[in-house]
């Protein structure tokens, strides 16, 4: 690939790919490949010294055709043997963009990060295994900040334009993407330590608000700094939020909410203003409005963060405050 070609997936011409590369590349499990190889003669065309194998540009043109084929419902079995019968010299030349850009059922994900692709092709053939492992690689190496706004949240949001866009097809692809992002998040959430006198932040969805996976995110990068947290998740009936908040005293509490239609500048204002503690000493908690059902609101005295970061900046701001 000429220089200044797509940085995501870099040119093979040269150097054979190890088995955990091209992996991570399909958005496969290594195990996978290894399977594939096993059952439909899908292997490398170079092993190194030790048996190590190594894919070359060919190999990996086989393997993508595969991947398209199995993203689109085709059965491995049958995958295979059409990859292999369309495969031909041209493959080992052919640009890498050019192959990608033609896989049916491919995520329009535009410019993002080599494991956001990874990902969503691992999500599209509903390989759960694969999905789990990149989720956990992306918080292990990046962090949670990072791991949501650079690799969750552009994958299920282009698997949102997709559901969309093509008659409520892909909606498993959803479900299971969604389902392992709050796995992933709550696994890598450490748990509290002790926290003597320390007040709280409460993270909720409005109510009739059921978009819970950004304020996971949320808790999981709080947790990270050590900060405590209580998570009331989605559609948090407004009685039951005056109620945890008189009882709890937060620091702060943190309202999701996803469409206009669902946020509530009442309830927000009402919390504001809900204080406790003896006279002269009231306390009174910080309101930080996050979501995009909050856009044109007025916020009175309320936070407004515009990405996971702002918003842990926000809220780790203060604690730092405190006296």
């Amino acid at each position: 690939m000429p220089a200044g070609g797509d940085a995501a997936y870099p040119s093979v011409a040269e150097v054979p790919l190890t088995t955990g590369a091209l992996a991570r590349r399909l958005g496969v499990a290594p195990t996978t490949l290894r399977s594939w190889e096993r059952r439909y003669d899908i292997g490398p065309a170079v092993r190194a010294e030790g048996r190590h194998r190594r894919w070359t540009p060919r190999d990996v043109a086989l393997l993508e055709a595969m991947c398209r084929l199995t993203s689109s419902g085709v059965p491995p079995a049958e995958a295979a043997q059409a990859a292999k019968r369309a495969a031909g010299p041209q493959a080992e030349h052919m640009p890498v963009r050019n192959r990608r850009s033609q896989a049916p059922g491919a995520l329009p994900l535009g410019d993002v990060r080599q494991e956001c692709r990874g990902l969503a092709r691992a999500a599209v053939r509903l390989d759960a295994p694969a999905v789990e492992r990149q989720l956990a690689d992306a918080v292990g190496q990046y962090g949670t900040v990072v791991a949501w706004q650079e690799v969750m949240a552009p994958t299920l949001h282009a698997v949102g334009r997709k559901w969309a866009s093509s008659g409520d097809r892909y909606v498993e692809v959803e479900h299971l993407l969604s389902w392992h992002v709050s796995t992933a998040l709550r696994r890598h959430t450490p748990l509290p330590g002790p926290q003597v006198d320390i007040s709280p932040i409460v993270l909720a969805c409005v109510p009739g608000d059921q978009h819970t996976l950004p304020i996971e995110a949320l808790n999981a990068a709080l947790g990270e700094l050590g900060l405590p947290t209580r998570m009331f998740g989605a559609a948090v009936p407004a009685e039951a939020l005056t109620t945890a908040v008189r009882r709890l005293g937060p620091a702060a509490i943190v309202l999701w909410a996803q469409a206009r239609s669902t946020a509530s500048p009442p309830l927000a204002r009402h919390l504001a203003d809900i204080r406790w503690g003896v006279k002269g000493a009231r306390r009174q908690p910080s309101v930080v409005l996050a979501g995009p059902g909050w856009s044109g609101t007025p916020a009175r005295g309320a936070l407004r963060p515009a990405t996971l970061a702002d918003a842990v900046d926000a809220l780790a701001g203060l604690y730092e405050a405190r006296p």
